[in-house]
């Protein structure tokens, strides 16, 4: 299928207008793409944009009720069409058939969350030092916001974003990765059917270097919500910083999972299995690192050693344990951090090749690496892959300073018996989600979520129960009786 109209400006579907093809391949099977598309120009991302201005005013003025009603009926949507988009996900990006319907089931979910937004994220009144005088605040929306969005929660991330803007009477343009450009289209789709208004939300899809720059700088977008790599997101700040404009960037993770000698050690590896490559690895929140008390390194070892290669691997569609890596670049950096690691002095112990009779698709096993130093740029780098390193510690105070021995501080995990240390564990680590006794991955969406150093701009989190305050305005008012 070549030139579908996946460009989505002011109510209208468009065909791209750039002489760029986008090639969409299943990475189980990327031999043949799934379609070809043609994206966007600078020009068309600029009348999304121009198209979100003109529509901005007339959504923020809609009431509480006509705002929810879109969210709610859109929730409604999707929820009726789980198996269909969770097909669209797993051949675009290639996660298991089951973890793209659990996907798609949570976009329902967080679309009916954050629709209560529009009749419960208001102000406060706060009692005035002059009798005469009331104050309150309020808050209003920011007016044109950019949402950029990454391939590996290709629902999720952008009904979390979505929802939260346009709830608070944002319009927006929404810019998702290239790697999978039609279940944003289907994630739309559902929106238009639910009666947003036209220009509200605007669909752009082409190369960051022109749409992307065009989406994130044009004079007329107030507030940018980016989720996406490290690089990025800190050009993309920085770009803005002159602007002044709101920017919230969530970025990588190199994400410890600790085990103290008292911990139920099948429970932990348990865990370190799920987190390190559930989702293949390609996960912010992927447990990277296994931090490990000398006293019980070889017991866990084994026991995550042994449960790795068991797990079974192959195409999304089959429901395998492991899908394949998105895309050829992914396939390639999962097996120089193979080479790297190896070259450094870390010990393989399972995994690192190609599957056998996986040959065509980008699949990798899962693998396991000891022997590793806390220098090691495996110990040190976001692989976004299967690739797990075990590092040996003698103690607590040891574990945390590996642990936050990185640049990033996504999450952390520690597995314990020992409540103190845990809660010392919770206080001390660098990282803006911590659990205990529970995997690295996975996140509520009522609870805030955001990390702390490279992983994260820090300016107001994401989900939880104030990310509307991210997309509006809090103003503050001293009314004087005549």
């Amino acid at each position: 299928m070549t030139g579908t109209q996946y460009q989505y400006i002011d109510g209208e579907w468009q065909t791209g207008q750039s002489d760029e093809q986008l090639a969409v391949r299943n990475p189980a099977d990327p031999e043949e793409p799934i379609r070809t598309i043609s994206q966007a120009d600078r020009a068309q991302a600029a009348s999304a944009v121009e198209a979100a201005d003109a529509a901005s005013k007339g959504w923020a003025a809609a009431t509480p009720d006509e705002r929810d009603a879109v969210l709610y009926d859109a929730a409604d949507r999707i929820e009726d069409n789980v198996d269909d988009l969770a097909e669209t996900l797993t051949h675009e990006e290639g996660k298991p058939l089951s973890s793209s319907r659990a996907e798609v089931s949570r976009a329902a979910e967080i679309f009916r969350f954050f629709a209560s937004y529009a009749r419960t994220a208001t102000g406060d009144t706060v009692p005035s030092n002059d009798p005469g005088t009331f104050t309150y605040t309020f808050r209003e929306p920011l007016g044109v916001v950019a949402l950029v969005t990454p391939w590996n929660f290709p629902i999720a991330t952008p009904s979390w974003k979505l929802a939260t803007a346009l709830v608070t009477g944002n319009a927006v343009v929404f810019k998702p990765s290239s790697e999978t450009p039609t279940i944003a289209k289907r994630l739309v789709e559902l929106l238009e059917a639910a009666g947003i208004p036209d220009g509200v939300v605007n669909l752009v899809i082409g190369p960051g270097s022109t749409v992307g720059d065009e989406v994130t700088t044009h004079e007329r977008i107030d507030g940018i919500s980016f989720t996406g790599s490290t690089g990025t997101g800190r050009h993309i700040a920085a770009a803005m910083a002159e602007r002044g404009i709101p920017v919230q960037t969530e970025m990588g993770g190199k994400n410890p999972l600790v085990v103290l000698p008292d911990a139920d050690l099948d429970a932990a590896a348990d865990a370190v299995i799920a987190g390190a490559f559930g989702l293949t690895g390609q996960a912010c929140t992927a447990t990277s690192r296994l931090i490990v008390h000398e006293d019980v390194a070889e017991d866990v070892t084994d026991a995550v050693v042994d449960r790795a290669e068991a797990l079974s691997i192959g195409p999304g569609m089959d429901d395998p344990d492991m899908g394949p890596a998105v895309s050829a670049g992914e396939d390639e950096t999962n097996f120089d951090y193979v080479r790297i690691a190896k070259d450094e002095g870390a010990k393989l112990l399972t995994g690192g090749g190609r599957p056998d009779g996986l040959d065509s698709g980008y699949f990798i096993e899962p693998t396991v690496f000891g022997d590793v130093d806390p220098g090691m740029r495996i110990a040190q780098e976001e692989v976004f892959g299967p690739v797990l390193a075990i590092l040996e510690v003698s103690d607590f105070d040891e574990a945390v300073d590996v642990a936050s021995g990185v640049d990033f501080g996504l999450s952390a995990s520690i597995y314990t018996a020992d409540m103190a240390l845990s809660r010392r564990f919770t206080e001390d680590i660098e990282a803006g989600v911590v659990k205990v006794n529970g995997t690295t991955t996975g996140s509520q969406i009522q609870l805030p979520f955001g990390g702390m150093k490279a992983s994260s701009s820090e300016q107001k989190k994401e989900m939880g129960q104030r990310a509307y305050e991210f997309y509006t305005h809090e103003k503050v008012v001293y009314r004087t009786d005549p």
